[in-house]
Order: C-alpha cells, then structure tokens, then sequence
C-alpha cells in the first residue's frame, strides 16, 4: 500500500519543540511517511531542539539572516518550499502555529494544491497588531487549510464563528506531549548557574520577554518592573534566559545587569528550559508556548502582554494577565511571592490544554482524512 507523505514544516524554537513528538507519532504510523521541512527561521535555537529530540531533517532552506525581516523570511521560505515540494511530493503539508514559517509554509502548499493541515489553529486576539505579525498569520491560515488542529474546544468555536466547521479537531496541545518526554527529576543543566540555584530555599522566578509588540516603552516598564521586583524581594532569584534580538539584549542588560539577585543568562535548549520551569516558583513571561507549558507543570503564569490568545488558561486560573505597565506587573507579582493562598490558587488549578495525547488524536485524524481508518476519532474533552 503506498503510504501518505505527511511533511511538517516549522523554522523556529517554539515550532520545533511542538512539532517534534507529532513527526515521531507520524512516524510510528505503518501508513504515512513522517517527512520534516526546516526553514531554520531562527538558526541556533531551532538546532538545540532538533538535537534535544533526536529529530532529523528531511530538507533545510537554512533562511536564517542577520538582521533578516518579515518580507527576507517570507519570501525565502516561499522560494526554498517550491523545490522541497516538487522534490518530495508530500500529500499534506502540516504548518504549526502562527509563525512567518507557517504562513509561508500554507501558502507554499496551497500554491502547489498540497492539502494543508494546520496543528494549534484557532487562536485568537482579533487584534491585528497583537502579537504582531502571529495574529495574521493564523488568521491566514485559516483561510488556506484543510484540516484544523485546535488545542481546545474554545479555540474550535473561535473558527466556528469564522464559518470553518468541515475539518475541525480538538486534540489537546502537542506541547504536553513534548513535556513528558524532557522534564526528570534527575535532570542535570549544562548551564551550571542552573545547578546551584537553591530551589527548595529560595523563590525562583523565570523570566522571559521578547515579543516584537513589546519593543519600546512596554519592555522598558516591563524591565523596570523585574528590577524593583528583585531589589524588594531579597529571597526571591529571578533567572531571565535573554533572547538573542539586539534589542531584548540591549534593553534587558541596561536595567538588569548588576543586580545580585538577577541572572541574564543565555538561550536555553528546549529540555534546560522545561526542566527549570519544573523547579522554579512563578513564571513572569510573554510567551506564548510558556502560557501553556506552565500551568501543565504546576507554575503560575503572569503574561507580560496586554492580550492573550490563550484565554482558557486565565479562566482556569493558572495564569492572570499582568499588562506592560510597571505598578500592574509588581502588583501581581508582589501577591504571589506574598500571599501562600494566591500562590496555591493558581498553582493548583487544572491545566486546560490536554493530557499529552494530543499528537496521537492528530495522527488519526490524518489518517481518517486520506481514509486509512473508518472512524473519525474522538475530540479532546478537558
């Protein structure tokens, strides 16, 4: 019988550690041929992933630029896909997220009339500049896919009321799946700050920041805010692995550096990164995939944005919307690190985004489309 070639494509970190346990689910598949694109959006980051899971690229378009723009990645990535496509003919083409890869990506796809499969859909601010350029991208995507991987039933119903109802799953997020196979107990950093960080002892706070939306004043007040934080709350360690755009680096080591209780530290790899979050007291970010990771860990979440994507966490309770003003994010911050019910509320809240099968659901779902199996499977039920 000949086997469905399923492609993922993705080019940056956050895609990676997402997409990586589906392309091994699809793998295990006797029916479909698990094949990965890379685009490399972001070079460094997306190799540390690639090595954490054993992964293997099938074609790298190797994009990556200093300095490079939204129109460089996407422009590269439509020319590189034109040639992968022809090479490898997949019969879909699975695009992750909200990322220029992903667009690109779908849009490769729906050029060469390849079925287009769309794993996270369905988030949404509905404001266009936020998170700039994501929301457009997914918004987007929508309109070209086929098959709609939502992580959560509030997600499906954003699409329902967009009209897309044909192709819909709700699966859970991959990203759990990804969690179970990189945090252990008996894990040991290479980054050796990690190591000696007193975590029973001390409050660990990770911190992330880097959104292009957050450039200018709002990164300003938010590092402000992280520096009274650490010089008001001597037991507390903030530990801000600090992203690798020259203004997070500029912005982050201008309020930060000096400060005892204040770590910049470099980019960590995918399993550092989950297994730090594993240990550490309160996660301060603007992340997307951190909203989602945190809570599956146990850890309250303070989103450093004015908007989420990602409602049905703040609705468990897991994670509350700090803003970008200075006083809002201390505030919030000061109540975890002073109050133990504030704390206990939000660190035993039920996780929302699945329970770690979500790349299975997916991999059904194909092959219920390209008719491998009879029944449709099953939504994910929080």
């Amino acid at each position: 019988m000949k086997k469905i070639k399923v492609m993922s494509v993705f080019g940056t970190r956050p895609e990676a550690i997402k997409m990586a346990p589906l392309v091994k689910e699809l793998a295990r598949r006797e029916g479909i041929e698990s094949l990965c694109c890379v685009t490399a959006q972001h070079r460094e980051m997306l190799d540390s992933v690639m090595q954490v899971f054993d992964l293997r690229a099938d074609a790298d378009l190797d994009i990556m630029t200093p300095r490079q723009t939204l129109s460089t990645i996407t422009c590269k990535c439509l020319t590189g896909m034109d040639e992968v496509i022809d090479r490898f003919a997949p019969d879909m083409i699975l695009v992750h997220g909200d990322t220029s890869t992903t667009f690109a990506g779908a849009l490769s796809a729906f050029y060469h009339k390849v079925k287009i499969g769309h794993v996270e859909a369905g988030l949404r601010t509905y404001d266009k500049y936020s998170p700039y350029p994501e929301e457009m991208n997914r918004q987007l995507v929508t309109r070209l896919a086929d098959l709609y991987f939502c992580p959560t039933e509030n997600n499906r119903a954003n699409l329902a009321r967009e009209g897309v109802t044909e192709g819909v799953f709700v699966t859970g997020n991959t990203v759990i799946d990804a969690l179970k196979t990189t945090v252990r107990k008996d894990y040991r950093f290479t980054t050796e700050l990690l190591n000696e960080l007193d975590y029973a002892n001390r409050k660990v706070i990770l911190v992330t920041c880097h959104r292009r939306e957050n450039y200018g004043q709002p990164m300003e007040d938010i590092m402000s805010a992280l520096a009274e934080l650490a010089g008001t709350h001597p037991e507390a360690e903030l530990v801000y692995p600090v992203h690798l755009s020259p203004v997070v680096q500029e912005c982050a080591h201008r309020h930060l550096d000096g400060i005892g209780n204040v770590h910049l530290i470099a980019p960590l790899s995918a399993d550092e990164m989950h297994n730090l979050m594993a240990r550490c007291y309160m996660v301060m970010t603007d992340s997307g995939g951190l909203q989602e990771e945190a809570p599956a860990l146990g850890k309250p979440v303070l989103v450093l944005r004015r908007e989420t994507e990602r409602p049905e966490a703040v609705a468990a309770g897991t994670v509350k919307l700090a803003g970008v003003e200075r006083d809002a994010i201390l505030a919030l911050a000061n109540e975890l690190l002073n109050d133990p019910a504030a704390y206990a509320a939000m660190a035993h809240a039920v996780n929302p985004y699945g329970d770690g099968h979500a790349c299975a659901r997916i991999a059904d779902a194909i092959e219920w489309y390209f008719g491998l199996r009879a029944e449709r499977p099953e939504d994910h039920r929080a």
